[in-house]
């Protein structure tokens, strides 16, 4: 299991972390992994047993003397919400210790969805998903949430993201707002360094150590792992990626930033403002047939053009993908992880955008071919960020 925050693991929550692992777990594996003598082991067992953290799950089989118990983690003994906040969609889920989702919503982020209003929003859904399951709160471990950054993870406040559609998302004192309104306590962090947690536990069973997770839509965010542990940076800066020079004097997002940066090639503005300007200067783009003026272009309505076997949108989009490629090729060649995830709107827009990106990095990176790392849309995908955002309560649980 992802270690979220540096600290010394008592022998218990170890214990109970290998047994978290897999299915079905007997006490020689368990000592095989974990420096732990047989009284010590037997005591701890039973503690997490009466506890109600794990369950005997049958016999093993039998090497010449009696069959040992199994074990294995008792899934539904307590619950958590993991809440994603991003720019163009948020989801709430509710998760069992094994992180099956027992209740998943998904809604648009519009120009109403000032902070309040969702979390009002967030509240009713809770109160709907427990109601759903018949579960009290005091069965729910806490809400884990991803957001957008710049964030204070340590405050639980969102600090002032860019190109949210609706006003208010300055210094919002987001877990302070959903624990007013639902009781349960809350935990923030931004929604990079919870998809990466989300995928590396979808993966627990590789003992991946060295992880990179990108991903590109409204920007383009990141996080790393190494060693098994999440890196962070003196600030909180995850679109700061988007800053990396790709092309030296090139464009620039929306008057911000560096020229030449990442994100004025890889993102849903970049494509969005490229179209426009084509649109002004003789460009037609429609729509079910009727032409749209350029503060109608959005994403959206690139994807379908783009679907429908647009050559112009092919061309910009096979563009971005190259860039992000570079991008790629840099991190890689820097951070020299073993798996890259990517992930976003971008990505999941069109196969070829991922394909595209792929076979440039693997052009631009440094060394033997067999020692380029290997690289995934993840398994958790679209529910990452909600589904580590559980994960990180899970890893946060005292013993």
């Amino acid at each position: 299991m992802i270690v979220y925050q540096t600290t010394t693991r008592t022998l218990k929550r170890q214990v109970y972390d290998r047994i978290a692992v897999q299915d079905d777990v007997y006490k020689l594996e368990l000592m095989k992994d974990i420096d732990i003598t047989s009284s010590s082991l037997n005591r701890t067992l039973d503690e997490l047993l009466h506890e109600g953290w794990i369950v005997e799950s049958g016999l093993g089989p039998s090497t010449g003397g009696r069959r040992p118990t199994l074990y294995r983690m008792n899934t539904g003994h307590r619950y958590i919400f993991g809440l994603d906040i991003s720019r163009i969609y948020s989801v709430l889920g509710l998760y069992d210790l094994r992180m099956n989702a027992l209740y998943t919503h998904r809604w648009q982020m519009d120009e109403q969805m000032e902070p309040a209003v969702l979390a009002d929003y967030v509240a009713a859904r809770i109160q709907e998903a427990l109601a759903e399951r018949h579960l009290s709160r005091q069965r729910i471990m806490g809400i884990g949430i991803g957001a957008v950054g710049p964030l204070d993870h340590e405050q639980g406040t969102i600090l002032n993201p860019a190109y949210f559609p609706a006003a208010g998302w300055q210094n919002v004192s987001i877990c302070k707002m959903l624990t007013e309104r639902t009781g349960l306590a809350a935990t923030l962090d931004n929604g990079a360094n919870t998809a990466l947690i989300g995928e590396h536990w979808a993966m627990r069973e590789s003992n991946i150590q060295h992880m990179l997770y990108v991903n590109a839509g409204a920007g383009i965010r990141s996080a790393i792992l190494s060693s098994g542990q999440l890196v962070r940076g003196a600030m909180d800066k995850e679109g700061a990626v988007g800053q990396m020079v790709v092309q030296a004097g090139g464009a620039r997002l929306q008057e911000q930033g560096n020229y030449g940066a990442l994100e004025a090639y890889v993102s849903i503005q970049a494509l969005e403002q490229q179209v426009r300007q084509r649109s002004r200067i003789g460009l037609e783009f429609s729509k079910d047939g009727q032409p749209l003026l350029p503060e109608q272009i959005h994403f959206d309505t690139l994807v379908d053009a783009l679907r429908s076997g647009n050559t112009v949108l092919r061309e910009l989009f096979n563009q971005s993908a190259g860039y992000m490629g570079i991008g790629l090729a840099n991190l890689i060649n820097t951070l020299q992880p073993e798996k890259v995830i990517l992930g976003g709107a971008l990505i999941n827009a069109d196969p070829g955008y991922y394909d595209t990106a792929i076979a440039v990095a693997k052009k631009q990176i440094y060394g033997e071919e067999r020692l380029q790392p290997v690289f995934s849309r993840g398994i958790l995908q679209e529910n990452a960020v909600s589904v580590g955002a559980a994960v990180m309560i899970l890893s946060q649980m005292e013993m």
